[in-house]
């Protein structure tokens, strides 16, 4: 149904135009919409002209109008002002605002259907069927993008991304619950990941432009089938909270990119638990010291590289040398061994998930 502030917006654009009055009630007489204060003044006369034959009638001085929604009367429409040209006016807002009921409720139409296709309640025969029924291509690639804003209950993100975003009729716009938009987007042949990023850019300006903070972005993978489109849904879910763990510097955060961190999140925090007991026996990586854990963050930065890291700390290469030894000693593994330094990346990165799972029981 379209909303009160769509048809405020409409009348009062052809008012500025027309320099005619324009009022709109429900078949209640009850106003919704109007380009100025008059009260109930129009109630008893809704009410008659609801009841009569007549689509069109003036009444009290004033055209009024019937607006119907698939043969069902929804509004009357008062153009204040008994002249020819009011009628003509009158006649045409009148057609504007059923023209709007139709096209917004096929984007309701459209929104509820892509709804139920990311959250997979569409059986296959039934994607197909409503997808040429709504006129929505089913062989073309698309993208899950995941906008997530720490304010969005707050502010009308959702409203905010359709408008900007959602207008091109290839692209969705929608949510799903009231945390998070979800953005559809077709993907052209010749579009990369790339592309897709300079894209969740764009929104993530427009947010913030608008004045929305901490926007984070998350999209799955291209898919060519629309019956697809709820797996790149779900692996942008992913991205989204595996990038919260270890990119937790990035906004914008892509499936493909998660690496080893898309199998550490899918781990049981049993298994988690056993395997840095027994990387680590009874310690844990926050036991370190500060100096100590940026000796090792360093170090992997560089690839394992001892002269790059020890230039970048400013220290002598025998000092960074020293603390390796002494790290090697405590936990048992050399990180100038590419096997250890493997099993005590991912140990950290364990760590981490586990940190992040345990904020969530309290």
């Amino acid at each position: 149904m379209i909303s009160n502030q769509i048809m405020q917006n409409t009348i009062e654009g052809i008012k500025a135009i027309a320099r005619v009055e324009l009022f709109v009630a429900d078949i209640d007489g009850k106003l919704v919409a109007s380009t100025k204060t008059i009260g109930n003044s129009f109630e008893n006369s809704v009410l008659e002209f609801v009841k009569s034959a007549a689509d069109s009638q003036e009444i009290q001085g004033c055209q009024f109008f019937k607006i119907y929604d698939d043969q069902q009367l929804e509004y009357i429409l008062i153009a204040n002002d008994a002249g020819e040209n009011a009628y003509m006016v009158g006649k045409m807002a009148a057609f504007q605002l059923q023209n709007l009921m139709v096209a917004y409720k096929e984007r309701f139409d459209k929104d509820n259907f892509i709804k139920n296709l990311l959250l997979d309640n569409l059986l296959l025969v039934d994607i197909y069927s409503r997808s040429k029924k709504l006129h929505i291509q089913t062989d073309v690639k698309r993208a899950v993008l995941i906008v997530e804003s720490h304010n969005g209950k707050d502010t009308n993100i959702l409203e905010k991304v359709r408008e900007n975003f959602g207008q091109n009729g290839r692209d969705f716009v929608t949510a799903v619950d009231e945390n998070n938009v979800i953005v559809v987007k077709e993907i052209a042949d010749n579009e990369t990941n790339r592309d897709i990023d300079k894209y969740a850019r764009a929104i993530e300006d427009s947010l913030v432009k608008d004045g929305i903070k901490d926007v984070h972005i998350s999209y799955g993978t291209n898919v060519k089938e629309i019956k697809e489109v709820s797996r790149s849904y779900k692996e942008a879910k992913m991205a989204l909270d595996v990038g919260k763990i270890f990119f937790a510097e990035r906004d914008i955060i892509a499936y493909s990119e998660l690496g080893i961190g898309r199998l550490i999140y899918q781990l049981p925090i049993p298994l988690c638990k056993m395997f840095i007991k027994e990387i680590f026996g009874g310690k844990s990586p926050d036991d370190f010291d500060e100096e100590t854990l940026t000796t090792i963050n360093k170090f992997f930065e560089n690839s394992l590289n001892v002269s790059e890291t020890s230039r970048q700390l400013f220290i002598h290469r025998n000092t960074l040398v020293y603390r390796l030894d002494k790290l090697q000693k405590s936990t048992g593994l050399d990180l100038r061994i590419f096997e250890d330094a493997i099993t005590f990346k991912i140990a950290l990165m364990v760590v981490r998930y586990m940190k992040y799972m345990e904020s969530f029981e309290y």
